[in-house]
């Protein structure tokens, strides 16, 4: 495969602390080239031995945000609002301080917070202004941020690729692309690999999900489809592993998908690499 690969940390759920830190190198040693990591600690003296660690290790590091209820950039509520904005800009200065090029995720709304109703014009101006400000921050760092849509069930501002399209293109700024989820695309796309077609020239960054979120290759997800389309589209970019286990009580994992991390992280580079 000549895409790089990465693998996302939160397969060892949302706290990134020296356990989760020993695991670079093990997932180094496995072949991966970089990491994917979730930033909700923003204190950014936290981060020196992460960062010390990948440049040990040869890593290379990417950020990703996820905002909560109180972080939610389409409340009605102007403080919430503004709390998101500074949970991004704060997030954005820690992407910086780790090389991360991206800033990725659905942080253009609240996961997992919904209004039992479609989201209004009103929803989606808040979220454009406030996307629009972040990624001008952004560009003061050279980030882009990377915004990702989810599921129905996890999300409803936008919940398909055509949403998440018509939302970048309407915010409109340089600095803000697509990150594409195969895992929330096997839910609500009618074919993965042509709707990712239809949003390509604004995607610069793929997760690779099984339908599980467990071991590449043991879903229903069709990997080899999404590759090859990568290879027509001349995608340049990275693969991102992304699969959660029972740790992330997020992800509503209530059966165990896989026996520990290290063999989810192991069997899932080798099935990317079967794939080339």
């Amino acid at each position: 495969m000549k895409h790089p690969i990465a693998m996302n940390l939160l397969v060892f759920g949302p706290e990134m602390d020296q356990t989760v830190l020993a695991e670079l190198a093990f997932i180094a040693e496995t072949g991966y080239q970089g990491v994917e990591i979730p930033i909700f600690n923003t204190d950014l003296s936290h981060w020196e031995a992460w960062k010390n660690e990948a440049d040990r290790l040869g890593l290379q590091i990417f950020a990703c945000g996820i905002a909560g209820p109180s972080e939610n950039l389409i409340s009605p509520d102007s403080s919430i609002r503004q709390a998101g904005l500074n949970y991004i800009k704060a997030t954005i200065d820690i992407a910086t301080y780790l090389g991360s090029p991206y800033l990725s995720g659905p942080i253009h709304s609240a996961l997992g917070v919904f209004t039992g109703k479609p989201a209004t014009e009103e929803e989606i101006n808040w979220a454009v202004e406030g996307v629009r400000k972040a990624a001008d921050y952004a560009a003061s760092k050279n980030i882009t941020i990377c915004l990702e849509y989810l599921n129905r069930f996890e999300s409803y501002l936008v919940s398909c690729a055509d949403e998440l399209y018509a939302l970048v293109k309407k915010i409109n700024h340089p600095n803000v692309r697509i990150m594409y989820d195969t895992f929330h695309a096997n839910i609500e796309e009618k074919n993965t690999a042509e709707a990712l077609k239809r949003i390509a020239d604004q995607t610069v960054h793929i997760q690779i999900s099984e339908s599980t979120r467990g071991i590449l290759g043991q879903g229903q997800v069709d990997i080899s489809s999404v590759l090859l389309t990568l290879e027509e589209l001349n995608y340049p970019g990275w693969i991102v592993v992304e699969s959660f286990g029972m740790k992330l009580s997020a992800a509503h994992i209530w059966r165990k998908m896989f026996e520990n991390e290290r063999e989810l992280i192991r069997e899932s580079y080798r099935h990317l690499k079967s794939l080339s």
